[in-house]
């Protein structure tokens, strides 16, 4: 571990001036200022570096209480606005701290905050990442709760935690990393508390750097800063020595300088502290701390972490579901209400795949992935190609069927992903009113060809994402027509021509697939020899509904043609859905029961009956086994009787005479 003064021993590079530093495009916006007097406190060799140096003017702004409530923490009228600076015949514009807030508010959910932070571990995991934690800490300055998230990832040298902690900057190069705008960072840990402090370890050709930043809207605002300035040192291993020794990058001063703005602001007040936040982490990784976490409008911390000490809650967003008693608790302790109020349940969805090597621990406990296409039944699959102008941007696969619990859940809404990332859990794209027609309905499906906001808790409206709007409501309400009936609910008459476009959607019956498919992968070929079979099949699949098939006239298929849905041919019919009777629209509890009582009655009996009919077969084919020994045993008598000539009428003779007849009459 490092000493405090350590980095005395370093052999100092020459450094930059000051003002030329300040003239760097990058680090004008996050470097704190130089400094370094003899024989004054640190803040006051800070204030003479400030003034020496005729930067003072950056506080001009007064200083004003940080409201704990973040979205009144952004209220603050003091005059002031971006403004544009000149330094040698140079513009620039300086980033105010209350950017910090206001870029912040994208994220309206905390949860949403915490996911961005994963999916930089998630990114990892190319680089060898196998865990991510998420945990409270404890801030050691006044006790109160702290977020951790660390992971065993990467790290980031010192350049790249400057380019995370500053705007604009993302190093994801690969097509399937999650996070590309460079900035969820910025805004996730200012969403979750007005502080961060953030420690990476990155080794790269035998060189360790330890690297440490701080993005606090607290010293900002109360500083009166009118830019975001972003205090980092950096460390580097000796391995001669086997000791950390300040990085040569920048001179003593600025090391210094910046070195007592992590000591004043940070949990931490002295050096050997922080840098022991070092020793957990190894050779590369990343450790989070989020800090002065935010409050709701009612006072209470946002991030609940007594509710369940193995679960991060949301204060007082446990919804109530609006049903009829007997369905109550199913609802509310359905997984598409818990996940807007529990971490751990909202983690368990995050991501459709994860490798076994990589854990996502919360609280200590591993969390276990949910396939939410598993708490399907009746599941079905349909293929939809989308367009832009005429080109095919892909094919995505939707696995759909009712919940487990249908009819008992006023749930539905499709859960739909990007990249393996859900974005929106159980979106509803049909309201239901009086008819109920989609209740229960569920669908899974991987969406990559449309592009999701900066917050990762939507999508960019565009064409595309309209047009698969419309599909989902479409194959919501075709699903729920074709299978309402094996739920309880009486099947509606609809009248649909069964016909496949050239660039349609396909329903596609289960075909064997016992797991969904999801976009990127291909299908199996005994499932893609399937959809052809599976159009002309569909009239007579049961699915709760009779089917009368309805031949098309030469001027309607003409004029489905003309109208542009073409791919019809002779084996092509117009299926009219027949309703079968239901005792009612919707079964009650009671009157469901009774009906499982008296077919588990029926079957009983039906398994009696099978019964017995077995034990009588049996014993037909023993008698009839018996009847043909008995028929052998006369015939080999009758021909012995034969082969002794003519019958002598003696007693034996008739005793034999008496056997044969017997025999015969058996």
């Amino acid at each position: 571990m490092m000493r405090p003064g350590m980095f005395e021993k370093v052999q100092l590079q020459k450094p930059k001036s000051l003002l030329e530093r300040q003239e760097s495009g990058e680090e004008r916006s996050w470097n704190a200022l130089s400094t370094g007097q003899s024989g004054t406190s640190v803040l006051d060799q800070v204030q003479s570096t400030l003034d020496d140096t005729g930067l003072s003017q950056m506080s001009t702004i007064c200083s004003a209480p940080l409201c704990r409530q973040f979205w009144k923490s952004g209220s603050y009228d003091n005059g002031h606005s971006a403004k544009i600076s000149v330094q040698n015949g140079t513009n620039y514009l300086h980033v105010h701290p209350m950017f910090l807030h206001s870029n912040a508010t994208s994220h309206k959910w905390a949860f949403g905050a915490v996911a961005e932070l994963l999916d930089n571990a998630v990114d990892e995991i190319q680089n060898g990442a196998t865990f991510v934690v998420v945990d409270k800490t404890t801030n050691p300055r006044d006790g109160s709760p702290a977020l951790l998230i660390q992971d065993d990832g990467g790290g980031m040298d010192p350049e790249a935690l400057r380019r995370c902690m500053s705007f604009g900057f993302s190093d994801k190069k690969e097509k399937s990393a999650i996070g590309q705008y460079g900035n969820g960072f910025k805004t996730s840990t200012m969403r979750l508390g007005a502080d961060v402090v953030v420690f990476s370890c990155h080794m790269d050709d035998g060189v360790l750097t330890q690297s440490i930043g701080l993005l606090s809207y607290t010293f900002l605002m109360q500083t009166g800063h009118d830019r975001i300035v972003v205090p980092m040192v950096d460390y580097k291993f000796n391995v001669s020595t086997r000791t950390l020794e300040m990085s040569c990058r920048y001179d003593r001063e600025h090391f210094m300088a910046n070195l007592s703005l992590l000591l004043q602001w940070s949990p931490y007040s002295n050096e050997a502290d922080l840098v022991q936040q070092f020793d957990d982490i190894g050779s590369h990784g990343t450790k989070i701390i989020i800090y002065n976490l935010w409050f709701d409008d009612d006072g209470k911390m946002e991030l609940d972490f007594d509710a369940d000490p193995q679960d991060i809650r949301i204060s007082g967003d446990i919804r109530k579901v609006e049903t009829i008693p007997a369905w109550k608790s199913v609802n509310e302790q359905h997984i598409a209400n818990r996940l807007h109020y529990s971490l751990r349940v909202y983690l368990s969805i995050l991501y459709l795949q994860i490798p076994e090597s990589f854990k996502i621990v919360l609280r200590g406990q591993n969390v276990e992935r949910h396939n939410i296409a598993d708490d399907l039944k009746y599941i079905e699959y349909i293929l939809y190609r989308p367009q832009t102008a005429g080109f095919v941007e892909g094919e995505v696969v939707t696995t759909i069927g009712f919940l487990k619990e249908a009819p008992h859940v006023n749930i539905h809404g499709f859960n739909v992903y990007y990249k393996n990332r859900l974005i929106l859990p159980f979106w509803r794209v049909v309201n239901y009113t009086s008819n109920l027609r989609g209740r229960g309905v569920v669908g899974v499906l991987e969406a990559n060809f449309i592009e999701p906001t900066h917050n990762k808790q939507d999508f960019e409206k565009t064409s595309l994402f309209q047009k698969l709007e419309v599909r989902l409501k479409e194959m919501t309400w075709e699903y729920w027509d074709f299978h309402c009936g094996l739920i309880g609910y009486q099947a509606k008459k609809k009248v649909r021509a069964s016909v496949c476009t050239k660039n349609s959607s396909h329903f596609v019956p289960h075909v064997g697939l016992d797991k969904p498919v999801l976009s990127g992968q291909s299908l199996p070929s005994s499932t893609s020899e399937a959809f052809g079979e599976a159009f002309r099949d569909k009239s007579k699949q049961g699915s709760g509904m009779k089917r009368k098939a309805v031949k098309l006239t030469e001027t309607e298929r003409a004029n489905m043609q003309t109208t542009g849905e073409g791919g019809i041919d002779d084996n092509w019919e117009i299926e009219e859905i027949q309703p079968i009777n239901i005792l009612d629209d919707q079964l009650k509890d009671e009157e469901a029961a009774k009906m499982v009582q008296e077919h588990k009655k029926l079957l009983a009996k039906c398994m009696e009956y099978e019964k017995s009919e077995k034990e009588l077969n049996d014993k037909l084919a023993r008698l009839t086994s018996e009847l043909g020994e008995a028929q052998l045993e006369y015939s080999q008598l009758l021909a012995e009787a034969l082969s002794m000539g003519p019958p002598i009428k003696n007693e034996s003779n008739v005793n034999m005479l008496s056997q044969l007849k017997a025999l015969r009459h058996i």
